[in-house]
Order: C-alpha cells, then structure tokens, then sequence
C-alpha cells in the first residue's frame, strides 16, 4: 500500500472544483459555484457550530430550559419541599380531627372508644404485712 503523503492529501484538499445547477428544459446555467474540498468542509463545519450555538443559547436564554428533563432552579425546588411539608402536616393534622370526631360521636353515643387512654402500667405489688 502506498503511503499518503501530508503533502499531496493537502494538494486534493485544494483542488478547484465547479459546481453548476443548470436549467433542465433550456440548459441554461442559473449558478455556478467554485468549491474545493477544503472550502465545504470549512462551511459544513462552520454550519454545524452555528446550529449548535444557536440551540444551546436558545435553551440557555428562552423558558424551554424548563422543559429538559432533570433541569431544576433551586427556587422552584424549596417550594415544592415546603409544599410538600406542609401539606404532610395538613394531612395528619386532618387524621387526628378525623379520629377526634370518631371518638367524640361514640362518646355522645354512649359507647367507648376502642383505644384506652394510656398503656397498662405494671406496678409492683406492696407487701402489706407488718414484720
């Protein structure tokens, strides 16, 4: 196999190229363009980071950022930790209202609520006999 040369890979890179878009019916030639391959390169390529420049400023400039997955602003993320907390303490304290009106109907109905008051304490028995 025969080694490209640096020399010779730059000389293909430069060589003159025509480009022409013809009308089809009259053969009449609407634009001519002289390219190399070096010169499309340089264009695709300058292209390509336009496009990506121009996305990562629309994202980084514009609400879509709210849109990528994962993205989160501290602030936006306190507030959904203090509704979050706060509606856990709405929830339980709605339980315990729940439960304090169960209780209080069985009491006004004359029956007795289910749970004791307290657990049963275990208390040491007192010898009583004198010595």
């Amino acid at each position: 196999m025969a080694k490209l040369d640096a020399g010779s890979t730059l000389k293909r890179l430069r060589n003159r190229y025509r480009l022409v878009v013809m009308n089809d019916d009259t053969y009449e030639e609407v634009v001519t363009f002289k390219l190399s391959r070096l010169s499309v390169y340089v264009a695709f390529c300058t292209v390509f980071v336009l496009l990506i420049g121009l996305t990562v400023g629309l994202m980084i400039f514009t609400p879509l950022k709210y849109y990528i997955p994962g993205y989160d602003d501290l602030k936006v993320g306190r507030e959904y930790q203090q509704v979050k907390y706060k509606a856990d303490s709405l929830e339980n304290a709605v339980k315990h209202q729940a439960d304090y009106i169960d209780n209080l109907k069985l009491v006004l109905s004359g029956q007795t609520p289910a749970t004791l008051d307290t657990a049963r304490l275990q208390t040491p028995k007192e010898d009583l006999s004198d010595d």
